[in-house]
């Protein structure tokens, strides 16, 4: 009897630590899910791609589509695998996901730079991401390089808060006490907490 995709996604969300997990590829924690699966697909010596078996490969593809973070063109490419033959299916587990994922990424770069809003640091880095064309330089830009830029973008707004002369001094004890801080202590800053500072 064939499974329809939403029962092999339900058996996904039940099975797939236990399938997927088991490998010394995921003793660190530090990966993110998406990039998780990847070294399970390809380099995990104790679950090789090439020995999975089809409900194998389509709880793995499964799993990756489940995944919240996954775009428009690893869910196009997982699709497509699914519809196609147990190779097609270890073909995109090996090199289709981590390709779809590059094209994602890169997405997620341009939007970053077209948004009015990102500042020199992060177009400064997310330039040069894109420049490096290799999609470890695209996930590492997102996962770590966007937020660090971000800050960087964050400390020269609040310095230039406190720059000007006319700020009260309850904001000026703020922002003095929020320049050193964490990037989501500043972001916070300046989206939320500097407008909740009496006046």
């Amino acid at each position: 009897m064939r499974l329809t995709r939403g029962v092999l996604l339900v058996a996904a969300t039940a099975l797939a630590p236990a399938l997927l997990l088991t490998g010394p590829a995921f003793a660190a924690d530090a990966a993110p899910s998406s990039v998780g699966v990847t070294a399970a697909a390809t380099d995990d010596p104790g679950t090789p791609v090439d020995e999975m078996s089809d409900e194998e490969l389509r709880i793995a593809i499964l799993r990756i589509m489940a995944d919240p973070d996954s775009g428009v063109g690893v869910k196009r490419e997982a699709n497509e695998a699914l519809d196609g033959t147990a190779d097609d299916m270890r073909e995109f587990l090996k090199t289709g996901y981590r390709l779809a994922q590059f094209e994602d990424d890169r997405v997620a770069i341009f939007r970053i730079l077209a948004d009015p809003d990102s500042g020199k640091g992060v177009i400064r880095e997310a330039t040069e991401a894109l420049e490096a064309g290799t999609s470890e330089a695209a996930r590492a830009f997102l996962e770590t390089g966007y937020r660090l830029a971000q800050a960087e973008d964050d400390r020269v707004a609040v310095a230039r808060m406190l720059a000007d002369p006319d700020i009260s001094d309850a904001l000026r004890a703020a922002a003095e006490e929020v320049i050193d801080g964490t990037p989501e202590e500043l972001r916070y800053f300046l989206e939320t907490g500097q407008y909740e500072v009496d006046q």
